[in-house]
């Protein structure tokens, strides 16, 4: 089932918005990890690869990576490299660690359209501060709302 992300159109254009967010950049936040780490389901178990849906490059890449594995084959044109478990899988430099740092609190202007002043997103320092600038946008919005 392909999941569409559900979104009103917005009633107003992106300058009336402000986006509260939490993040934790990839590039700051994370660093690489090894398969043990990440638990890999390859590393834990092995996985295999079928020989006939590998170009000849890649099934070369397979067979000379020094890693361990047996060649089974199945029937007339099925042939599986069968690769052991503990060892890097072959996605091992995609791996990701999260790094003991504290997520970014961030405002920004406008939504998800646009942020049309192009101003920098404000940066705080505490999630206090940042649930603070939240509650008192809230509170503004409201009172406008109040107002009629």
């Amino acid at each position: 089932m392909n999941a569409q992300l559900f979104r009103p159109e917005p009633l107003m254009r992106p300058e009336a918005y402000k986006t509260y967010a939490i993040v934790a950049p990839v590039g700051s936040h994370f660093r690489r990890g090894t398969c043990a780490e990440v638990e890999c389901p390859h590393y834990l178990g092995g996985w295999r690869v079928r020989v006939e849906g590998l170009s000849p490059q890649l099934l070369h890449d397979a067979r000379t990576s020094g890693r361990r594995y047996s060649e089974q084959r199945v029937a007339e044109g099925e042939t599986w490299l069968v690769f052991e478990a503990g060892q890097p899988c072959f996605r091992a430099a995609e791996h990701r660690v999260r790094v003991d740092r504290p997520p970014l609190y961030l405002v920004r202007d406008g939504d998800y359209r646009a942020n049309p002043r192009g101003t920098d997103a404000c940066v705080h320092r505490t999630p206090e501060s940042w649930i603070d600038d939240f509650a008192t946008h809230q509170q503004a919005i409201k009172d406008e709302i109040n107002k009629g």
